[in-house]
């Protein structure tokens, strides 16, 4: 790893740009340069830095860029963006990095921000304004103060980013390897303020996971993108690499992103009530029934590559099956048991999600379907406890379970006519993400026969492992 720099104090949490401005030109800090962050439509992490003497006039003005070269952003002949970034996701970089010269060394900070268009309105493609609007529209239509949610975030470590080759053989937390990464990881998101609750070993060889510590959902999606920079830098580091590709192995399970979320007004959990069997409110049923019946229109969001639907087939823990259990974990939707004196932490756990999706279109369409809901009053179904795998299929009709589509060709078809998918992106962002998986299905189609349905193909390696 670089050379770690002194920190004179918290390098995070500030709430004003004078705080930012005033920490960034305290010379002991060594701060030379702000990279601004922000994710292409298919949740990428784009960046581009600009030196700190910058940081003054972006606050005001905003840093302009070519929206043109950015998937799905803009066209080319409206190119021109610009980025205003936001004081409170100032965080510093916990390494110092040196030149070839020994004395050039210096830090780097990393902030969010709100893309707009020359004109000073928001950009109708930005995926994280997208979020922020719709956390706005639950506050004005809901009185939500806060929706708040924990990813649990699977990744895998491989020797290089072409071969998908496990390094250790353990399981579901035993006789793995790299559990020291995963700490170096945990130890520099504490640095940056990103507090983590466990990590461990997943069940398929070479597999892991660091679950972070539930927030806003805002912040945790910033949270998510800076998670999966810090996993990929570690790995690398240590000449490996790590990657979030769903499916990278035949015969293994695939890597999750199962989300923990709850509702929050005026500083209470709303899921929660005491007088309740399952301690779940009316509201929390209605998000669940509201999840449910949305759920085949919103996979293409959820599980949003080709590759994903190579994880959610049966037999690899993966939810095929849209239902909700206790303790069922071959459902689409989880409830935790209650347990006395942890009412805040009364939640629901949606486990159809992978870390490869654009986590802020996630987490905008988890809510506007759980809103759709309570809003519509939908019915919750009663639970499945059974593993769903092993039902009949007459069983399956009799308990009206439905299942996820088969494929991201089929996930489009159903997202294609869907009024809560098209209100919930804009029509722009809508238009352009279903071009955007067009274009993946059409070419995985020309590249690989249909006896792949289930199995993970060389050209899936080839796409998708380097750059996931």
């Amino acid at each position: 790893m670089p050379a770690q720099a002194h920190i004179s104090s918290q390098p995070f949490g500030f709430n004003s740009e004078e705080d930012v401005l005033r920490y960034v030109r305290e010379p002991e800090q060594g701060i030379e340069f702000i990279r601004v962050m922000f994710p292409d439509i298919l949740g990428r992490l784009m960046d581009f830095t600009f030196p700190r003497e910058e940081l003054e006039k972006a606050f005001r003005d905003g840093k302009g860029f070519d929206g043109s070269s950015v998937e799905g952003l803009v066209r080319i002949e409206e190119s021109d963006l610009v980025i205003r970034p936001e004081a409170r996701t100032f965080r510093v970089l916990p390494w110092q990095y040196v030149g070839f010269a020994p004395e050039t060394r210096w830090r780097e900070a990393v902030m969010f921000g709100d893309i707009l268009t020359p004109e000073g309105k928001p950009c109708e493609a930005d995926s994280r304004g997208i979020l922020k609007q719709a956390l706005l529209r639950a506050k004005n239509a809901f009185g939500i103060d806060a929706f708040k949610v924990g990813p649990e975030l699977e990744f895998f470590v491989f020797p290089n980013k072409r071969e998908p080759r496990p390094l250790d053989e353990g399981g579901y937390f035993f006789s793995g390897l790299h559990g020291e990464l995963r700490k170096e990881i945990q130890l520099l998101l504490k640095k940056m303020g990103i507090a983590s609750e466990y990590d461990h070993h997943e069940v398929a060889h070479g597999q892991h996971e660091i679950d972070l510590e539930y927030d806003d959902a805002l912040d945790m999606a910033d949270t998510a993108m800076l998670f999966r920079y810090l996993v990929k830098k570690v790995a690398r580091m240590h000449g490996l690499y790590a990657t979030f590709m769903p499916k990278p192995l035949n015969g293994q399970n695939g890597s999750g992103m199962h989300v923990h979320q709850s509702l929050w007004r005026e500083g209470r959990n709303i899921f929660f009530d005491p007088g309740d069997r399952l301690h779940l409110s009316a509201e929390a049923k209605h998000y669940v029934a509201g999840l449910m019946v949305h759920a085949r229109e919103m996979s293409c969001l959820l599980s949003q590559w080709v590759n994903s639907y190579k994880r959610l087939i049966e037999g690899y823990e993966a939810p095929v099956y849209i239902a909700w259990g206790q303790r069922n974990r071959s459902a689409y939707i989880r409830i935790p048991e209650y347990q006395p004196g942890k009412e805040a932490a009364t939640r629901i756990e949606l486990r159809s999600p992978d870390p490869g999706c654009n986590i802020y279109l996630a987490l905008t369409i988890m809510l506007e379907a759980g809103l759709r809901g309570i809003r519509d009053k939908l019915p919750f179904a009663s639970p499945v406890e059974d593993n769903i795998y092993r039902l009949s299929g007459a069983r399956q009709k009799q308990l009206a379970i439905k299942t996820l589509p088969r494929n991201l060709e089929e996930a489009l078809k159903i997202a294609e006519k869907s009024g809560l998918v098209r209100e919930t992106l804009g029509p722009v962002l809508f238009e352009k993400f279903l071009a955007n998986k067009r274009r993946e299905v059409e070419e995985y189609s020309q590249n690989v026969s249909g006896e792949f349905d289930k199995q993970v193909s060389d050209y899936e390696v080839r796409r998708y492992l380097p750059v996931l």
